[in-house]
């Protein structure tokens, strides 16, 4: 596994390659083990299987394996790192970035069933798997926000309500499309062009490029500080449980272009929405307390869409290049 590096070292110094041994460790840890695997190493993995895409079937038989159970974190230093370690300015700028994950898990845990409608049995194992996937990363934030940030609420919905204080206003440009993009679904679930268009706001931007620059961001915040290992723990093996949404989502747009290429012009244009959506920003999120730049995590988010697209062969049109440079890092996941 890779040695401590500052948090944006490896953006800096360009991705290393995982052999196989190595990813089929990251792949067979369990929770107390996955805490030991640097964050850098999992979205390394997470690019290692989109270069040669499993079929939904072995990415079902991966979650089977790799399923943890959110109740045994234990958030007891946690509690302390953040109230005697972390600086106002750190926790501000840290449940600013991580209230988007929050409130985008919840989201799509009661909306992914929508997509499962239209898809093939084979996808309807990996889809189920995955609604279960999102309905314990729910838990896990609820329990973060509860015993760590120290939010009250009376149920998961009331957390969620107190927690909104922090999403940033621009959290509802690519999650309010998404929403829309669901609503089409739910009217004709076998609609292939609506599908291709909700899985390009969810599976490529949302899971492929926030989720894991979100994930990037804080967890190599406190793997370089060394602290919040509850955190670090259970949103580490959130993000292996990402990389099964992202290969399976990815997979799901590569066969559609390749069974219609004119499926291409839906990915283009929902994209294009997506980035000028992400063009403008209403309220400043400082990431500097937590070792990034605005212009690192820009960066970043570029990187990761640039590499989910060309590692399954999908081009970016010109116009999406230009929209790239004028993207705002304003960070969410789901």
């Amino acid at each position: 596994m890779s040695e401590l590096k500052t948090p944006t070292a490896v953006l800096h110094e360009g991705p290393r390659s995982l052999s196989d041994a190595e990813t089929a460790e990251i792949e067979g840890r369990d929770l107390q083990g996955i805490r030991q695997v640097d964050i850098d190493d999992v979205i390394e993995y997470v690019h290692h299987g989109l270069r040669r895409l499993p079929d939904f079937v072995t990415l079902y038989r991966k979650y089977l394996k790799q399923r943890w159970d959110v109740y045994e974190l234990d958030f007891t230093q946690d509690r302390i790192d953040w109230t005697e370690k972390m600086t106002e300015d750190e926790r501000e700028s840290f449940v600013g970035i991580a209230s988007g994950f929050h409130h985008g898990e919840r989201q799509v845990e009661i909306e992914l069933p929508v997509f499962m409608i239209g898809a093939t049995e084979e996808e309807k194992l990996h889809i189920a798997a995955q609604i279960e996937d999102e309905a314990r990363h729910t838990v896990f934030f609820d329990r973060f926000y509860r015993e760590v940030v120290g939010i009250e609420g009376a149920d998961i919905m009331e957390v969620l309500d107190r927690s909104f204080q922090w999403v940033q206003e621009t959290f509802v440009g690519p999650f309010g499309l998404l929403a829309y993009q669901a609503d089409e679904l739910r009217r004709n679930p076998y609609d292939q062009r609506a599908r291709v268009r909700y899985g390009t706001t969810y599976f490529l931007w949302i899971e492929g490029v926030l989720a894991l620059s979100v994930m990037k961001v804080t967890l190599s915040y406190a793997r370089w500080r060394g602290i919040l290992p509850g955190y670090y723990t259970g949103f580490t093996a959130t993000c292996r449980d990402e990389s099964r949404h992202v290969q399976g989502g990815m997979r799901y747009l590569q066969d559609a272009v390749r069974r219609d290429p004119t499926m291409l012009k839906e990915i283009h244009d929902t994209l294009t929405t997506i980035l000028t959506i992400s063009g403008v920003s209403s309220r400043k999120l400082y990431y500097e307390p937590l070792g990034w730049t605005e212009d690192e995590v820009r960066v970043l988010l570029i990187q990761q869409l640039r590499r989910k697209m060309n590692d399954v062969g999908i081009s970016l049109s010109d116009e999406l290049e230009e929209l790239l440079v004028q993207i705002q890092p304003v960070l969410a996941g789901g």
